[in-house]
């Protein structure tokens, strides 16, 4: 799988968003192996945070200067916030930008490979804890699809995943939802062709 995807993204075009105004952000979409299958880590964002409070999310944040590269970026805020380092992810490639409706955001996602188990140490003033999917699981399509979710007493419409207790929406559901069909096409052995 692993190299199925690395050369899936390495030949795509991603698309990017070039509107002014945004604020550049990456989060790291974390994939790891367990008991054969592949599993997708999440973290569910503390009540303490300025935005998405309470929210399930990819480990990530705002790019620095210093950061360079969105990968550097992806790999620096999953460091802070859940303790992995950076030279523990083997990073397979980007997806395309994301756009966050209510902050204003440009989100890039970064997919990488990480090793599990491991000594994860949370920042407990971003992160309240950390999920894992089994990715069978979140591309059933009886676990995901077009809703309406109610937060703050005003109505999103789109993609939203389901895991247990666990609600997934947003800008985080249309990386997921990206990352699904891409791997989809891949694993059909067309992900090299649709994505010249």
């Amino acid at each position: 799988m692993e190299m199925l995807l690395k050369s899936g993204l390495g030949v795509r075009t991603r698309k990017t968003i070039e509107e002014a105004g945004l604020q550049q952000a990456a989060v790291l979409l974390p994939l790891f192996t367990l008991d054969g299958a592949c599993h997708v880590l999440f973290i569910k964002r503390s009540r303490k945070v300025e935005h998405h409070k309470g929210e399930i999310s990819f480990p990530g944040g705002i790019c620095e200067e210093s950061d360079g590269r969105r990968e550097n970026t992806a790999l620096r805020e999953t460091r802070e916030e859940i303790g992995i380092l950076p030279e523990d992810v083997r990073v397979l490639g980007l997806l395309d930008d994301f756009r966050t409706q209510s902050t204003s955001y440009r989100v890039t996602p970064v997919v990488g490979f990480i090793p599990y188990p491991y000594p994860f140490v949370l920042n407990r003033r971003e992160v309240e804890k950390i999920i894992t999917a089994p990715l069978a699981h979140l591309l059933d399509a009886g676990n995901g699809g077009e809703e309406e979710v109610i937060r703050g007493g005003k109505a999103y419409r789109g993609h939203v995943y389901r895991y247990g207790r666990h609600v997934i929406w947003g800008a985080t559901a249309r990386i997921l939802a990206g990352f699904l069909t891409l791997w989809n096409e891949l694993s059909r052995g067309r992900g090299s062709q649709s994505h010249r």
